[in-house]
């Protein structure tokens, strides 16, 4: 959500940041959308103190015993009108909700300009591409023929889209999760929270998930939602809150399914485990002043990136630019993971600042020096699971179709150091 004050004070610079994102201008509309409201309210507040000074004169002719008629029709027709006027109030006041809730958040200066992933900038890259003497084979060539990546039994209990692992991959799974999540709260004091795959309309409104993305979403038939990550609940976990200002930062990490649609995609990545409806993904989520999101968010991409380098896979960090930054991010930096069986660079970790959109979508405050004030909160993916199972398998791959085993998930898969 948008402050509203600040739009009203430079209606411009507000049309400026959407024209970042390729949008029309609603500033002086809104302005003008406002100033209506304000004067409805204005009197409104008129009508209603005429309405109190006519009930006590009304009062004091029935004690004199006097006609009350004529006065009594006054207060009829105020009634009427104070009704009339809070209905006007609240319908333009809907209306610019309705607006404020369907635009993005403002892109932080630093956000390049461009219109697609092929604007975004490069900020580095770790690691060196590994060499294969043979031609790779892609994640899901590997584990059919280890027979332990099985498609058509998924196909069968639940459609397209899913995946049954089985016995060392599914195993690989689980160490990779467990690995990330000893990592973030040990090393980077990330609390780990059991959350609910469940929430209400208020948490996925508040996350600026709703009402864009309802689509990307799957809904229950008692209206509640299948979370499409952990950052929904995470995040939420403060809405309509005022923390103390000594509790911040917040950081907390969960390690949960995650379930989406997909809607939009078909026809893209129908093969393998990348895109897929249900899928295991380790969340960052962090509660900061505003002062200190720029570094958090440098400090929470680096977790990820911590993740990458231990486990000895090619990665690249990038600047997503404005047309390719997401509805609710002020700035965002994605890991791409090199994938030798795919020869691509394909997203593995997304680290957004939101500044106070979210806070403001979900009233989350501090108590700062000056009285309550939006919180800033961020959000990350300390990876997805599935996709970095990917990047080992096809990093790690060996001529005769076995996969070897990162060193530092040995500990995590029973001390095995190879599946084949």
């Amino acid at each position: 959500m948008h402050d509203l004050k600040a739009l009203r004070a430079d209606p411009a610079a507000f049309d400026a940041a959407l024209a970042r994102r390729g949008l029309s201008p609603v500033g002086q509309q809104l302005v003008s959308e406002d100033e209506e409201r304000r004067a409805a309210l204005v009197a409104l507040q008129e009508a209603q103190a005429a309405r109190k000074t006519i009930a006590k004169e009304i009062g004091l002719l029935k004690r004199q015993k006097l006609d009350t008629a004529e006065i009594e029709a006054k207060a009829v027709a105020l009634r009427d009108q104070i009704a009339g006027l809070e209905e006007r109030a609240n319908a333009i006041q809907t209306r610019i909700d309705d607006v404020l809730k369907a635009l993005p958040n403002r892109l932080d200066a630093s956000v390049p300009g461009g219109r697609s992933e092929d604007d975004n900038v490069v900020v580095h890259v770790r690691g060196e591409k590994r060499e294969l003497a043979f031609e790779p084979k892609q994640h899901f060539e590997l584990g059919e023929a280890l027979g332990l990546m099985d498609f058509p039994t998924a196909a069968k209990l639940s459609g397209t889209r899913f995946v049954v692992l089985r016995g060392a991959l599914a195993r690989l799974e689980r160490a990779l999760g467990q690995f990330m999540l000893d990592t973030h709260t040990t090393e980077f004091g990330y609390s780990e929270t059991s959350v609910p795959l469940l929430v209400n309309d208020d948490a996925m409104y508040g996350t600026d998930k709703l009402p864009k993305f309802a689509e990307d979403s799957f809904r229950t038939e008692d209206g509640r939602w299948l979370i499409p990550t952990a950052e929904v609940p995470l995040t939420a976990s403060v809405m309509g809150d005022i923390l103390p200002a000594d509790a911040l930062p917040i950081r907390m990490t969960a390690l949960s399914q995650c379930f989406r649609s997909e809607a939009g995609s078909a026809g893209r990545d129908v093969r393998g485990m990348l895109r897929q409806h249900q899928f295991t993904k380790c969340e960052l989520v962090s509660v900061v002043r505003p002062e200190d999101s720029e570094a958090e968010h440098e400090r929470m991409t680096q977790a990820a990136e911590t993740v990458l380098e231990r486990l000895g896979i090619t990665f690249r960090r990038m600047l997503l630019c404005a047309g390719d930054t997401g509805f609710g991010a002020a700035k965002t930096f994605d890991l791409e993971a090199w994938l030798p069986g795919q020869k691509a660079w394909r997203e593995i970790s997304s680290c957004s600042n939101t500044r106070d959109f979210q806070a403001r979508r979900m009233n989350a405050r501090y108590r700062a020096e000056n009285g309550p004030a939006f919180v800033n909160t961020l959000n990350g993916s300390g990876l997805a699971v599935g996709r970095t199972m990917i990047a080992v398998m096809e990093t790690y791959q060996n001529e005769d179709g076995s996969i070897d085993i990162p060193e530092v998930l040995r500990p995590y898969m029973g001390g095995l150091n190879r599946i084949g």
